[in-house]
């Protein structure tokens, strides 16, 4: 998505309208900061703020996603192109996120190793002792937590009875599932069978 050419649609769209950056925001339950950024492409609205924004603004999600108004004959093909791109555009984040991911755990791993080993092997007073102990059960405790969470969000969970690509909706049920690396055994929501279930990016096989 063209972020720079999306800002300036909905500034042009927002000036048709009558409104100031502040006034739009208020209608949004949002900062004109936020407003500013959209425009000058340095950040996107969000998809849950989307729809209100287009309601606001008196064009569609397509439109927005375009970055220019459509002709109904042009609809269905600037349709699929937006979807496309959407679907690339959240692709691009779960890897993100799947990397950033692997960060943390080889980041949390190593600084726990470095916290208890040293602890075990030099001489230090007892309360010093149990204080790197701690700070190293600390770090990787909230870092495996956040790494899990990251996990459960970002791409989905392919069950391979029904092939179905899904989100777990439990945090706990992704926590407590026996894994591999990203494979875990968990039970599909779709066909209620448990197997080892790998993640994938993409929603749909073809993608």
């Amino acid at each position: 998505m063209d972020q720079i050419r999306i800002g300036k649609f909905i500034a042009a769209c927002r000036k048709e309208k009558g409104m100031t950056q502040v006034a739009l925001a208020e209608k949004l339950g949002i900062t004109d900061r936020a407003i500013s950024k959209w425009e000058t492409g340095k950040s996107m609205p969000d998809y849950g703020i989307m729809p209100q924004l287009c309601e606001e603004l008196n064009i569609n999600v397509n439109e927005l996603i375009s970055g220019e108004r459509i002709m109904a004959e042009e609809y269905n093909k600037h349709a699929e192109k937006a979807l496309l791109e959407m679907t690339k555009t959240i692709e691009g984040k779960d890897k993100h996120l799947l990397h950033l991911e692997f960060v943390i755990g080889y980041i949390s791993s190593v600084s726990f190793l470095i916290l208890i080993f040293t602890a075990a092997y030099i001489e230090m007073p007892v309360i010093v002792r149990a204080f790197l102990i701690i700070i190293g059960f600390v770090i990787f405790v909230f870092a495996m937590q956040s790494c899990i969470k990251i996990e459960q969000v970002a791409g989905y969970y392919e069950c391979p009875e029904c092939q179905n690509r899904y989100i777990p909706t439990s945090y706990l049920n992704v926590f407590l599932a026996p894994h591999i690396g990203r494979t875990r055994y968990m039970k599909c929501p779709n066909c209620g069978k448990r197997h080892w279930q790998k993640k994938v990016l993409s929603k749909e096989e073809n993608q």
